[in-house]
């Protein structure tokens, strides 16, 4: 009795995102800046990184952090804990929270314009940062650019994109050399626009912008029909 009442308690006490949703509904993140407003869905293909991301969201450790490193036609990147206080000519991108989070490369998850993915150091595991991410701006590649990529991607021992994958990346875009070296695991599915206009600012030589660019990050629970009629994102069966 007593180890019923203890795990009852347990229970009762247990954060949001640790409860198992129901398969109807899905996690809504909204990204706010002053540049607009993004919302994004995370990947059940990478539920590591889908519990993590939930965890931090709940917790609000992304309010007040700074979109640290744009780069145009790249990436914008986020989430390291120094930047909530940081002095304008520090140097940011070494923060953490004290763990990594094993990398989860899945083939069918690729780095098209608008995907969510972890940032990481050198590690050999290719282990991701347990709260940088940053969000895919990406350029559109015609044929001989993307052959170019290809070699890329050889040197990089990075995963070679399907044909399909390739037509994603000749007409809406991204970073293709990043695949198979960097989990991703989730994307923009409304205001994209906002990524254009982050990548787009003014940045010091270190890439940080010259004005600081603050992130309000929160989450809920919502139908997947929901998602689907409010933003049009199509979920696989």
């Amino acid at each position: 009795m007593r180890i019923l009442v203890l795990l009852l308690s347990l229970w009762m006490v247990a954060p949001v995102w640790a409860k198992k949703p129901s398969r109807k509904k899905d996690y809504l993140v909204t990204i706010t800046t002053a540049f607009g407003t993004m919302r994004l869905i995370l990947y059940d293909q990478t539920p590591k990184h889908k519990t993590n991301f939930i965890k931090l969201t709940e917790e609000k450790f992304y309010d007040g952090l700074l979109f640290h490193r744009i780069i145009e036609k790249f990436m914008i990147q986020g989430g390291d804990p120094n930047s909530r206080t940081a002095q304008p000519d520090q140097v940011l991108g070494n923060g953490d929270v004290g763990y990594t989070i094993p990398a989860e490369f899945v083939p069918e998850l690729f780095h098209k314009k608008g995907t969510l993915a972890a940032a990481r150091d050198n590690n050999p595991e290719k282990a991701s940062s347990g709260c940088q991410f940053y969000i895919v701006q990406g350029r559109v590649w015609d044929d001989e650019n993307f052959q170019k990529q290809t070699e890329r991607i050889a040197q990089m021992k990075g995963r070679q994109p399907t044909d399909a994958q390739k037509q994603v990346y000749k007409t809406l875009g991204g970073t293709p050399h990043l695949d198979g070296n960097y989990t991703v695991f989730g994307e923009v599915i409304d205001g994209l626009a906002v990524v254009d206009s982050i990548a787009s600012q003014p940045a010091n030589p270190l890439n940080r912008p010259t004005k600081d660019i603050r992130m309000t990050v929160s989450g809920e629970w919502m139908k997947k029909k929901k998602i689907t009629k409010q933003f049009g994102y199509t979920y696989q069966k």
